[in-house]
């Protein structure tokens, strides 16, 4: 097995992974309700020779190989959409109200490019490479849902990757960009406040206790957090994206709501940060005559970069696409003279995959501002540079073969 027969079957077969991403795009789904994308993805699957097997309420299970003994390593792509509607201008443009505006599509994709070029190399793979096609990564219970369904066992994996497209970077599309060890994505707490007053007239508002200045309270302090008591040694981003409260402009409500996230890259730092959030909350809410409470919902470890994985997948990127094809983060950091990064600000819940298991977590360039894809992720205009897809799959398929022949 060569580098130049992996790379030159992915682009043979890019026309198809364009095919298999602008149909995904058509069709998205969200959280867990992907009827139509599962469908899809387990057709294209079986097409190809695979047995197709669900995992949890919305995961897809397969696997390369088998045929010599070895270990097992998995890949991993995620499949689910933003509940938003698409402003991007595409031709295959979503018009259900949801959009691929993460690039997930780009992500099952190139796994599936991946099956295909692995299919044609079966017989020289040594061990087993497991697909795992992912839901609700979105909201952070995909991957858990997937773990407790078994995709880690039978057989019991042994090491993994994942990647993500990122557009507006500013190297050609299909550039990988390889996390350096340790954290390499934040965690992530979703948390919601409810404030408990009493509602009364504008004109009377002895009457009452107003849940809106409560909340307006919390809200400044909660900006002490980061402010006071965070290292500078140390990062977190503390956001909140909703507050509500009332309907009309002459009645104090009863109630208020705000919803924020919680990123950070250290648990100890994560954990004192979610007690002080408690703490300030219930304490205003008193100072006030209130009543409070905070829930955290769904939410992720931080992502954590094996050394062996990242630095074997690192090796095999530059054997792939050359030396100036592909970089590390330490590698950027030193030729722009910064001091290194912790890891990416966003969160990943392959983080609970990583948490089981060595991986690797790497980002792909998809689409430089100088060619129009100027957009970020999340964004409704997003567009991804589909170039992208052809190296994307080469990757994972060079990297899983690599490894499992290294790693026997």
């Amino acid at each position: 097995m060569h580098a130049e027969q992996i790379l030159q079957k992915a682009e043979t077969d890019k026309h198809i992974m364009i095919a298999n991403r602008r149909d995904l795009h058509k069709c998205p789904g969200v959280r867990f309700e992907l009827q139509e994308t599962v469908s899809y993805v387990k057709r294209e699957l079986e097409a190809m020779g695979y047995t197709a097997q669900d995992c949890g309420k919305a995961g897809i299970v397969a696997m390369a190989g088998g045929k010599k003994p070895g270990r097992v390593f998995l890949l991993r792509a995620d499949m689910d959409a933003l509940p938003m509607a698409e402003e991007s201008g595409e031709a295959f443009a979503s018009e259900n109200g949801y959009a691929h505006a993460c690039g997930h599509d780009l992500h099952t994709a190139m796994l599936l490019g991946a099956a295909r070029i692995l299919k044609a190399y079966e017989d020289e793979i040594e061990g087993t490479v497991k697909f795992m096609f992912q839901p609700a990564e979105e909201i952070f219970e995909g991957a858990y849902d997937m773990i407790q369904n078994g995709v880690l066992e039978n057989p019991k994996v042994d090491a993994c990757m994942m990647m993500h497209v990122t557009a507006g970077m500013p190297f050609p599309a299909g550039t990988p960009l390889i996390m350096s060890p340790g954290v390499s994505a934040a965690a992530c707490d979703f948390f919601e406040i409810k404030i408990q007053g009493k509602g009364c007239h504008g004109a009377q508002p002895e009457l009452g206790v107003d849940p809106i200045t409560v909340a307006a309270h919390i809200v400044l302090a909660l900006q002490e957090i980061n402010a006071r008591e965070v290292s500078m040694y140390d990062q977190a981003a503390l956001t909140l994206g909703m507050l509500q409260a009332g309907e009309v402009n002459n009645i104090i409500p009863d109630t208020a709501v705000i919803r924020g996230s919680l990123r950070t890259f250290d648990e100890t730092v994560r954990a004192n940060i979610k007690t002080r959030i408690q703490d300030i909350v219930i304490g205003m809410a008193k100072l006030y005559r209130a009543e409070a409470e905070v829930i955290f919902g769904s939410g992720c470890p931080s992502l954590l970069n094996d050394k062996d994985v990242s630095d074997s997948v690192a090796r095999y990127t530059k054997e792939l696409l050359t030396e100036r094809g592909a970089f590390t983060t330490a590698e950027l950091a030193a030729m722009s003279g910064g001091g290194g990064m912790k890891g990416a600000g966003g969160s990943e819940d392959f983080a609970f995959v990583t948490r089981e298991v060595p991986g690797a977590m790497l980002a792909i360039a998809a689409g430089t501002p100088q060619d129009g894809y100027t957009f970020p992720g999340h964004h409704p205009k997003v567009r991804f540079d589909e170039a992208v897809l052809a190296k994307g799959a080469a990757i994972f398929a060079y990297s899983a073969m690599r490894w499992l022949e290294e790693h026997k």
